[in-house]
């Protein structure tokens, strides 16, 4: 056979993208990570408005968010084991089966949240309960960001990756919608008497059955083609006896990817820690601090949360025009001047601008969000792709999301002035710009190659075009 014939035979070519069913995977990502993130929000959400009155009591009423929010970040702390768990069984027999386990696993432990007693009927057994099921729902979690976006960017292809791949990231503002809306509409019809009793417990145990709308789903969709090919090449390589030992996941990407890790970790700073001030620390502020009715503060994040939710994929989609990198600087830098107005804009106490406080800066956090699924997986080899992007965007909610809320709170504890958290979050948003000035581009990369290979030009971009001109005649 000649080495023309090698080159272009079956073997040497890359999967195909399935995209006849592509709209079906995003569907069956969107929805278990919606439904994921609506239990995981729910919680942050009642940390601020129940969970310091029913499971922490006490006079100040800070100190009691203060451990309401300890338990809530306990939550992130789960985030890596899971996401070394379920990233190195993902990577051993596949993204699908561990994505349902994950939303089985989070859904399961939402539901028990809803049945449990409080302090007034069992005392400190009510806080520890509430602990273990929080800690299993960031194990849950931890595995399943990595899983659905990988579902979705081993399925499309090259050119549209960035748009496809974001469609998973709305799932966060989907869930944190639905959590935020239903705890919306039961704060406009129930007394806070009714709602502290018993109404709390609805949205916990509402999540039955959305997590069966989300299995019949999640289940009818097929495992990833990149995915299937690498198990192949791997039990070839073993059966020749020229693979020599596979080890682990999770020691493998450590050892050849280590910086991919890292990039990851402060690619997701800013956008971590901005988030969850904006959308979690906000409803203690406006409560707290400003005197408003925890009405004020869900209504806000409530619109935001939808102008969040159709504007992700947009960003996604223009960092398949322009790159990664470009799309995330601007969410970076523009939140770096928005963390002062941010606070300046909720101190007028005036609904519509904190609603438009709230927007903007969602607005400045998708354009960080919206480019980093397809980001972080271009980062990543096949054989390591679910460990290293689990790993590396788990890593950085520790350090990032679990205590975003806790900072926020004692600096206003401690300073009684919303300047000092300002500063904090322009100061994450800064560390995230310089991270992806010093990362390389990825938009275009085949993920059936090697990683460090040279980017596809995507057709119609400043790249391709500038490479068709290099190489037409008379160049």
């Amino acid at each position: 056979m000649s080495s023309q014939a090698s080159r272009t035979s079956p073997q040497a070519q890359p999967p195909q993208p399935s995209t006849g069913g592509i709209g079906r995977v995003i569907s069956a990502s969107l929805i278990g990570t919606t439904i994921e993130w609506y239990d995981f929000f729910l919680y942050g959400s009642a940390a601020a408005l129940v969970f310091n009155k029913l499971f922490f009591p006490s006079s100040e009423p800070l100190v009691g968010t203060l451990l309401a929010f300890l338990t809530y970040a306990i939550g992130f702390a789960a985030r890596p084991l899971g996401g070394l768990v379920f990233g190195h069984y993902g990577d051993k027999i596949g993204r699908k089966k561990l994505l349902v386990l994950s939303l089985l696993m989070m859904g399961g432990a939402t539901f028990a949240m809803g049945l449990l007693p409080t302090h007034a009927s069992i005392g400190v057994g009510a806080p520890i309960l509430l602990t273990v099921l929080r800690l299993i729902q960031g194990f849950a979690l931890g595995g399943e960001w990595g899983g659905a976006v990988l579902l979705v960017s081993e399925h499309g292809d090259d050119k549209n990756r960035g748009f496809w791949a974001s469609w998973p990231q709305a799932g966060a503002p989907g869930g944190n919608l639905l959590a935020t809306g239903v705890l919306a509409l039961l704060a406009a019809v129930q007394s806070d008497e009714a709602f502290l009793a018993w109404g709390w417990r609805i949205p916990f145990l509402l999540s039955g059955v959305l997590v069966v709308i989300g299995l019949w789903i999640r289940v009818s969709v097929s495992e990833t083609p990149l995915f299937l090919e690498a198990r192949a090449k791997a039990a070839a390589q073993a059966a020749a006896g020229t693979g020599g030992p596979e080890k682990p996941p999770v020691v493998e990407v450590f050892r050849t990817n280590w910086r991919g890790v890292l990039t990851a970790i402060g690619t997701r700073l800013g956008e971590n820690i901005s988030y969850y001030v904006i959308t979690a620390f906000l409803l203690v502020y406006v409560t707290t601090h400003l005197g408003l009715s925890k009405s004020a503060g869900l209504n806000a994040v409530l619109i935001g949360s939808a102008v969040h939710f159709v504007t992700i994929p947009m960003w996604g989609a223009l960092s398949d025009r322009i790159g990664r990198r470009p799309v995330t600087l601007i969410g970076s830098l523009g939140m770096t001047g928005w963390a002062f107005a941010f606070f300046a804009m909720l101190d007028s106490k005036s609904f519509p601008v904190i609603a438009a406080a709230v927007t903007v800066g969602l607005l400045f956090h998708g354009a960080m969000y919206g480019p980093q699924a397809a980001f972080i997986s271009e980062m990543f080899d096949t054989k390591v792709r679910y460990s290293g992007a689990s790993m590396g965007s788990q890593l950085a909610s520790i350090i990032g999301g679990a205590l975003a809320p806790i900072i926020a709170v004692a600096l206003l504890d401690d300073y009684g002035s919303s300047l000092p958290i300002s500063i904090y979050l322009a100061a994450a948003a800064l560390v995230t710009s310089a991270t992806v000035l010093a990362a390389r581009e990825t938009r275009g990369r085949n993920l059936a190659g090697p990683y460090g290979a040279t980017p596809v030009p995507v057709p119609g971009s400043r790249r391709a075009d500038a490479d068709a001109e290099l190489t037409s005649p008379g160049n």
